[in-house]
């Protein structure tokens, strides 16, 4: 059963979804909207009278629709024949006004036909003849951010309906620095209020992100901790083992800077740092983030090192310059290792570490704490405790603990209590991070998305630096395509008080093989 069946009065106002995926025949809407729909439908976690129509300027027929928005969906044919039963294809541009009204009555043919098909459908108006809004509107852009403002105008022009819940969902990135998010936030604001705008910024759906508030929160003993008394620093890795593989024109413009830290990491940042929201209200939550973010000076060149990608050592994988879309003597960073500082009571004087990599030795997204140092002459040169959140590829949570090594011996050795969700929750589905944050915008909840002032505050942190390098005032330095990063990585992040190898032997639970000290996969 729907959650939104189990929920009338939401039903009543929803009664009838429409939902519009911009940019339909692109990359990111097959690979990532569609099939975050289809596990939402699958669920039955949609309201239960939708309708997804695809709009992109693609001439095609309604099979060749099907063939590419499914090519990302595994399951059995006969579940995702029956999800295309309430989709279909509208082709059309992102600047004519007639091909967006052309869309609104697509748009409103499917309302129509779901009025047919209703169960608790209610009267268009109540009792005192006032228009009920039961009727929701989700305009998702799978699209670029140069068509965004287009977009938006044309919707309001010719599809938006004042009687009807309209919501507006837009992809990253949000401009290339504080002054063009600035001028897309104003430009869309004149068409639709901020209650309205959902940005999407995958990582807010994500289990284990989502789960950061909870573990700080809901554990006194976390909490009790969570500060510069105890913690000496918090590191914040993402790292991937492939290039830009055909994103080349893409990501040149942007880096990963742009594409991974200024969001993602930094919206990470600001749920580790923040203090207690006053209740779990998306604005509640999203003014304690908002607040962490104030405190954050701009990020400095002393304390950054950049890097980009050359040919493997092998030779088997291409240069990040070999890419033919790259500009030949570009300096944009594939690699970025940076110390973030919160200025307040709780956080000053405590280094977040902050790395993002393409195209270096594995895949991975964690966040590692590490404690002080135990002050006690009892065990000296001990490892520091560590409490790690890995947010993928396997989502879990393990605390890093130094204990005596069973036998007659007093040997000590540093082991680790382990949370490993796949193998506890069995029976639970980890959705999908889009899925998440779709099921978000149906129930108009804000939590997990980003509003205009974090968005802002952002920006002025890491425009500075983008500037710097925009400029080619910086020069990033070689890394092998699948090595750990640039030569002086380590040294870079011991300086700021991060990770030195163990000198214990390290007994991980994993395949119940130990990984003994020095262990390349002991670290980050």
């Amino acid at each position: 059963m729907s959650v939104f069946e189990t929920n009338p009065v939401f039903a009543e106002k929803q009664d009838l979804t429409t939902i519009v995926v911009f940019g339909a025949s692109g990359d990111l809407a097959k690979k990532k909207t569609f099939p975050a729909l289809f596990q939402l439908f699958k669920n039955n976690l949609l309201p239960k009278h939708t309708r997804v129509v695809g709009y992109a300027r693609t001439v095609m027929e309604h099979q060749d629709f099907v063939k590419k928005a499914s090519s990302f969906i595994k399951d059995s044919q006969e579940k995702i024949d029956e999800f295309f039963k309430i989709c279909s294809y509208v082709n059309g541009s992102y600047s004519q006004s007639e091909d967006f009204v052309r869309l609104r009555l697509k748009i409103e043919q499917g309302e129509a036909d779901m009025k047919t098909e209703k169960v608790f459908y209610t009267s268009e108006k109540d009792i005192c003849g006032r228009i009920i809004k039961n009727k929701l509107r989700v305009y998702y852009m799978a699209l670029p951010p140069s068509v965004f403002i287009s977009v938006s105008e044309k919707i309001k022009e010719n599809v938006y309906d004042a009687n009807v819940i309209n919501h507006l969902v837009i992809e990253k990135p949000f401009g290339l620095d504080r002054e063009s998010c600035k001028y897309l936030i104003d430009n869309i604001g004149k068409n639709f209020t901020e209650s309205e705008v959902f940005r999407t910024d995958h990582y807010l759906g994500k289990e284990m992100v989502k789960n950061i508030i909870v573990l700080r929160f809901a554990n006194k003993f976390y909490e009790s901790v969570w500060n510069k008394d105890h913690i000496d620093n918090i590191q914040i890795t993402f790292k991937e083992p492939f290039g830009t593989e055909g994103r080349g024109g893409y990501f040149d413009q942007y880096g990963i800077i742009r594409d991974v830290v200024q969001n993602h990491l930094a919206q990470v940042l600001s749920i580790l740092a923040m203090e207690c929201p006053k209740s779990l209200d998306a604005e509640d939550i999203r003014d304690s983030k908002a607040e962490v973010l104030r405190h954050i000076p701009p990020v400095t060149l002393d304390e950054t090192l950049l890097g980009q990608y050359v040919k493997s050592t092998d030779g088997t994988k291409p240069g990040y310059l070999d890419d033919e879309t790259v500009s030949k003597d570009s300096n944009t960073p594939t690699y970025a290792s940076m110390v973030m500082h919160v200025d307040t009571d709780r956080w000053r004087g405590v280094p977040f570490i902050i790395k993002a990599a393409k195209a270096v030795e594995t895949a991975k997204v964690v966040v590692r704490i590490q404690f002080k140092d135990v002050s006690t002459n009892l065990f000296p040169n001990i490892s520091r405790n560590e409490l790690v959140i890995q947010i993928s590829p396997k989502e879990s949570i393990y605390l890093k603990t130094v204990v005596k090594e069973p036998g007659l011996s007093n040997k000590i050795i540093m082991s680790s209590l382990e949370l490993e969700y796949r193998d506890v929750f069995t029976k639970n589905i980890i959705p999908d991070p889009y899925a998440a944050l779709l099921l978000d915008v149906i129930g108009n909840d804000h939590s997990n998305f980003v509003r205009e002032d974090e968005l802002d505050e952002a920006w002025r942190i890491f425009t500075p630096l983008l500037n710097s390098i925009d400029q080619g005032k910086i020069k990033p330095l070689p890394y092998p395509y699948g090595s750990r990063g640039p030569e002086g990585g380590d040294k870079f992040n011991a300086k700021f008080g991060g990770y030195v190898p163990t000198n214990l032997d390290y007994y991980w639970s994993e395949n119940n093989e130990p990984l003994k000290k020095n262990n390349p996969q002991n670290k980050l």
